[in-house]
């Protein structure tokens, strides 16, 4: 058999969490096909690995990327930093089974325009990623919110008996169409006041497809606690396993509380399914949301329509400006996206750390001034806290953006270096990876990223986009 690339003497880190291993690997057509101490038989392509890690390619498990793998198919954001598969649909809000009238509602309006919004079933959506192709795998749930938006005709009520029929017959569809689950943003104006109960009727419909439900929770400030108890309720009703999204203690007051969370989800796992996800930085990111502003801490203003030249200053900045208090200022410059630097390192680090935890950017790729977070997820998570802070080994770190994340989320043959599964590839340099983005300059390319192959195709090189795309939509369980 004549290979399409050989790689030689590779330090492989398979995904598994194992110890790493020298190795070479051969690729043909979509699949990795050999692994073996020397593969000598021809090939079109050999790639010398000597002191470079081999590993999968990362699968970022909680994006916003819903409509802009299909507006810019060559998502350098993410393929430049070793990215090659994406899930979309978090926080409650997909373009999946969208189907706005006039207007985009918040927080659906992070995804894109209304234009944008062409795809009302999940067959649609799946058959548009499959025609463009873009350089990322790309995987969906589906948003609670952009249920309610076209079910619901009050999205600050309670869902009706009827709207709730409405909602699942949509859901089950997508479900039945490879979706990978629901997903909810609880603490999202247009989502609040959604029932407990409502939420579970509909994530009923996941057990039999061995579907997940993520939720971005009622609130990760002082009710934390409650809203994990929910959280928890909701899993165990419909029998489905829980991912926490972006896991987080916020506000200055919990600071230092993730030594409780991280404990009840321990006390919890005994009796059920429950992960979480989360990013390696302190700040978070979304539109500004009046009643999350405080002086406790800075609050970075991205954008702002009233007034855009505000965008790069704390709201502290502008209120001194404006001889004003930050809460006046919130309120004149809305709409308006915000970084909030709302956690606490240590916490950051303790859920990073965490045996439940595995890594998702939640970026915001729409964003003109976007969270560093879009750009550097992932070398930072190898670099800063494994290399360099050594939190945890560097199995580990490629293990909670790998495999653990693929078997999470039911993909297929993904997240593993190993013989028949696909040839989803990074290739860098641990010396010399590092991410770049800041949040002063966050477009940046990461260092050391040295290769990308999605689907056995060479995405990225050399800091540069090949040109040849080869991502497709991912069905769970396909």
């Amino acid at each position: 058999m004549k290979y399409d690339y050989v790689f030689k003497n590779a330090t492989v880190i398979d995904g598994s969490g194992k110890s790493e291993f020298v190795s070479d690997i051969a690729v043909k057509d979509e699949r990795i096909i050999k692994i073996s101490k020397n593969i000598s038989e021809d090939t079109e392509k050999i790639i010398d690995c000597s002191g470079l890690i081999l590993s999968p390619g990362f699968i970022d498990v909680h994006t916003h990327d819903d409509l802009i793998v299909i507006d810019k198919p060559e998502y350098i954001e993410k393929t430049s930093q070793g990215v090659t598969t994406i899930i979309v649909g978090n926080c409650g809000i997909s373009a999946a089974c969208a189907t706005l009238k006039d207007e985009v509602p918040d927080p659906i309006n992070l995804l894109g325009e209304l234009n944008e919004f062409q795809f009302s079933d999940l067959s649609s959506y799946k058959q548009k990623i499959n025609n463009v192709m873009p350089t990322v795998n790309v995987a969906t749930l589906i948003g609670h919110t952009t249920l309610r938006n076209n079910c619901v005709t009050d999205l600050l009520k309670p869902a009706t008996q009827d709207n709730i029929a409405h909602m699942k017959q949509v859901l089950a569809c997508a479900l039945d169409e490879g979706a990978l689950g629901l997903s909810t943003g609880l603490s999202y104006g247009n989502a609040i006041n959604s029932s407990t109960e409502e939420i579970c009727e509909l994530a009923e419909l996941l057990a039999e497809h061995q579907g997940i439900y993520t939720t971005h929770m009622r609130t990760e400030y002082d009710g934390i606690i409650d809203a994990m108890h929910e959280a928890f309720h909701i899993g165990r009703h419909a029998k489905v396993p829980v991912q926490i999204s972006h896991h987080k203690c916020a506000g200055a007051k919990n600071w230092g509380r993730t030594k409780e969370t991280l404990a009840l989800i321990e006390k919890y796992q005994a009796m059920q399914d429950i992960n979480c996800d989360c990013y390696p930085y302190r700040a978070g990111s979304s539109n500004l949301d009046i009643t999350q502003v405080t002086e406790d801490y800075d609050i970075l203003i991205t954008w702002s329509t009233p007034f855009p030249d505000v965008a790069g200053k704390t709201l502290k900045e502008i209120a001194a400006m404006w001889s004003s208090d930050v809460f006046q200022v919130a309120e004149k410059i809305v709409p308006a996206g915000a970084i909030y630097f709302q956690m606490h390192e240590d916490d950051v680090r303790r859920v990073l750390q965490h045996p439940s935890s595995m890594v998702g950017s939640d970026g915001l790729p729409r964003d003109p001034n976007p969270h560093p977070r879009l750009w550097g997820t992932f070398p930072r998570v190898i670099s800063h806290y494994s290399r360099d802070e050594q939190l945890f080994p560097m199995t580990t770190a490629i293990y909670k953006m790998t495999g653990m994340s693929a078997q999470r989320f039911s993909l297929k043959d993904r997240g593993l270096i190993q013989e028949n599964y696909f040839a989803d590839i990074v290739v860098f340099d641990p010396k010399k990876i590092n991410e770049t983005a800041t949040f002063q300059d966050p477009k940046q390319k990461a260092d050391g990223i040295e290769y990308v192959f999605v689907n056995g195709v060479l995405t990225y090189t050399k800091k540069e986009m090949t040109g040849n795309r080869a991502g497709k939509f991912l069905e769970r369980n396909k």
